[in-house]
């Protein structure tokens, strides 16, 4: 008879959240917000749990130099919200740049985390600021490297040699 061995489940408290910094200057929207979700929800350990927040705080700086993938995606990107009153107020990715760039990428975030009560706790774990200061000294944040595009090797490219002209 074969023993079976027991699957981990985290408990509440069971573990010391860490502190990782970004630098999000030239980084892709999307690539950073989606490697800062996991983060935030604890997938990159392997003590995950979904229904326990087994994630990190992640602080962000340089908010205002995050790029999109597509350069004409700063006008054709509108950001929606409807305030109670009549007609719903609308703006492109430029003017919400010029006005709060750290909620474009807050934005980004909040909507790759899970559609539940503990996605409200993830995001609170959530700092981001413009510029290269913050407040968060204190913590020691270790630097994380986000957002980076690996690009496969080729197979073909290592068996072929150069060859000597004639």
């Amino acid at each position: 008879m074969l023993k079976m061995s027991k699957t981990y489940m985290a408990k509440p408290g069971d573990r010391e959240a860490k502190w990782f910094l970004v630098d999000a200057t030239n980084k892709v929207v999307g690539r950073a917000a989606s490697d800062i979700a996991m983060i935030l929800m604890g997938k990159h350990r392997p003590t995950y749990t979904p229904h326990i927040d087994t994630g990190d705080y992640v602080i962000v700086v340089n908010a205002e130099k995050i790029i999109f993938a597509d350069p004409d995606k700063w006008e054709e990107k509108e950001y929606s919200w409807y305030t109670g009153y009549p007609g719903q107020h609308r703006e492109t990715a430029a003017t919400r740049r010029k006005r709060r760039p750290e909620k474009i990428l807050s934005e980004a975030v909040r909507r790759m985390l899970p559609k539940n009560k503990l996605a409200f706790k993830m995001i609170l774990k959530l700092k981001i600021y413009t510029g290269n200061e913050h407040p968060h000294q204190s913590q020691q944040p270790v630097p994380l490297e986000v957002a980076i595009k690996k690009t496969p090797k080729k197979k073909d490219d290592a068996k072929k040699e150069p060859v000597a002209a004639k």
